[in-house]
């Protein structure tokens, strides 16, 4: 007999973990769709403002919250899920490997997307210079020349991390000041081989076979173009949309999906959690995240066993 699950839960970063804990607390069965442990958190170099963990790394974190999940009872699924359709009251989520999995109802905490540069070559050069991970790629900069493309925390938190290996980091930033968390501004204008260029884009990039200089909208030192070896782009996220539209889900004018305090979407029996909401979309961190997959998960299970609660 095909399991039916109480839960699926659509990705695995921490509102999609907290709600599972959660979920098996209340004794509902659940499953947890994601090829990425922590999703998006696990790139973080520190985590330094999540309570009761004073100094963490983004992948320990998520691996916390990965074991603490599977131990209360949930089932990890390393699949991503393509499509979702409601057939007969009960939901069938299809996967990248071509699995069918059914539940009776659906928690979307499928985050963010990163915003890339927009601009010619860049998908060339990914892998060849360029990044979106600072975490992920900064030792092979070891010694070298590298640019942070952007200003907020996730600009200064991979700059300050640059520093720490490459010979010179350059911030190229649209804007006119740093911002974000005094704390990781601090932390980077405290290294002496950081600087910062200030209302200025990255127009193209350049090099062969690897990235070798950037061109930039305004000149630096006489000159139109930077010569660096490597290239992170931090310029913030934008939801993934894909699997709210294919379930017509009612979306705000950023694409961020609209919520409830219940964390209730538009369609009955579709929760959502994290940064793909509306409620969190001003304010992207781990505790938001977690707090919302929380909430969900109580509203489930409300809705389930037909409780005011």
């Amino acid at each position: 007999m095909e399991t039916i699950y109480d839960v699926a839960i659509v990705g695995s970063g921490p509102a999609g973990y907290s709600a599972s804990i959660y979920l098996s607390r209340y004794k509902l069965s659940n499953i947890i769709f994601g090829k990425m442990i922590g999703g998006t958190i696990s790139e973080a170099h520190k985590v330094c403002n999540y309570p009761g963990v004073c100094d963490v790394s983004g992948l320990e974190l998520g691996m916390k919250f990965q074991k603490q999940a599977t131990d209360q009872g949930a089932q990890i699924a390393i699949e991503s899920v393509t499509d979702i359709k409601k057939e007969n009251d009960l939901f069938n989520l299809i996967t990248d490997k071509g699995n069918n999995y059914l539940a009776k109802t659906v928690i979307l905490a499928t985050g963010t997307d990163r915003n890339k540069l927009a601009i010619p070559k860049e998908d060339q050069y990914v892998g060849k210079g360029l990044s979106y991970c600072a975490t992920c790629d900064a030792m092979f900069y070891k010694n070298k020349k590298v640019g942070v493309v952007g200003g907020s925390n996730a600009a200064t938190m991979a700059a300050t991390m640059l520093a720490d290996i490459a010979s010179e980091v350059y911030i190229i930033y649209r804007g006119t000041e740093l911002k974000g968390e005094p704390a990781w501004i601090e932390q980077v204008l405290q290294k002496e081989n950081v600087k910062t260029i200030f209302q200025t884009l990255v127009t193209d990039l350049e090099g062969e076979p690897r990235l070798q200089r950037v061109k930039l909208s305004k000149a630096y030192n006489d000159s139109d173009y930077l010569d660096l070896d490597g290239l992170f782009v931090e310029i913030g996220s934008e939801p993934n949309i894909t699997l709210p539209v294919k379930l017509s889900l009612a979306l705000d004018k950023q694409n961020y999906i609209e919520v409830d305090q219940r964390q209730a979407t538009s369609i009955d029996g579709v929760w959502a959690a994290g940064d793909c909401t509306t409620n969190s979309n001003k304010f992207k961190q781990v505790v938001t995240a977690v707090s919302e997959g929380a909430v969900a998960a109580n509203s489930i299970y409300c809705h389930l066993k037909q409780s005011r609660c």
